[in-house]
């Protein structure tokens, strides 16, 4: 069951990707020993780390992607990228885009479909860089009550994985002007994240943070 989650703070998934390297777009996959395609996971991570609702980009095979996300059991807002092609910057700009009209969002926690390895437990970790929570009467994780330490519209962090920057990554409001002017091509908001103090929050002990190109990432 997923924790309480924050009303604050939407889920983003960018999955918009033909997977030239897998042969097929990563939202369509499958893990060797069967279960939800990749893209339907990340919606569910997301909203079991705390996320409240999720936003998924799509770009190549959109039709087949928006049908199997019936599998994550969530509803989702679906963001069209028409420019999918140019890379991730097309799908961050897009989907952070869609998001200003939600004036109750304040942050957006962003994840990429082909992290097979990052649970909830990451999404979390990520989130409670912001969070205070406290378990009153030995209670089951559910009954967790999330407070905020403080406004999320100003926070900047993102997993690490023994030190070295992945995702996912948590932007507030305030930076995603920035963060869409400088996305553009694979690099998404790397250039924006080096230009500007934020956190890093290491979960090397949870995921190895490593995406899948190619089918032999899969076999590892």
């Amino acid at each position: 069951m997923p924790l309480s989650s924050l009303p604050s703070v939407r889920g983003l998934v960018l999955a918009a990707g033909s997977g030239n390297r897998m042969g097929r777009p990563k939202a369509l996959i499958r893990p060797r020993g069967g279960g939800p395609t990749l893209v339907a996971r990340a919606v569910e991570v997301l909203v079991r780390g705390g996320c409240e609702g999720v936003t998924v980009v799509v770009g190549a095979a959109t039709d087949e992607v928006v049908a199997v996300l019936g599998e994550a059991r969530q509803e989702v807002d679906i963001v069209r990228c028409t420019d999918w092609s140019e890379g991730m910057g097309a799908s961050l700009r897009a989907g952070l885009a869609a998001m200003t009209a939600r004036t109750e969002v304040e942050a957006v926690l962003i994840t990429l479909v082909d992290l097979p390895d990052v649970g909830a437990a990451v999404v979390r970790r990520v989130l409670d860089t912001r969070i205070s929570y406290t378990r009153s009467g030995g209670g089951p994780p559910s009954a967790i009550e999330w407070t905020t330490s403080g406004a999320w519209r100003s926070e900047l962090s993102r997993a690490a994985y023994g030190g070295v920057p992945g995702h996912p990554t948590l932007i507030g409001r305030d930076h995603w002007a920035g963060v869409i002017e400088v996305a553009k091509g694979d690099r998404g908001a790397r250039d924006y994240f080096r230009a500007h103090e934020h956190r890093l929050v290491e979960c090397g002990d949870l995921a190895t943070g490593r995406d899948v190109d190619t089918p032999a990432d899969l076999d590892r």
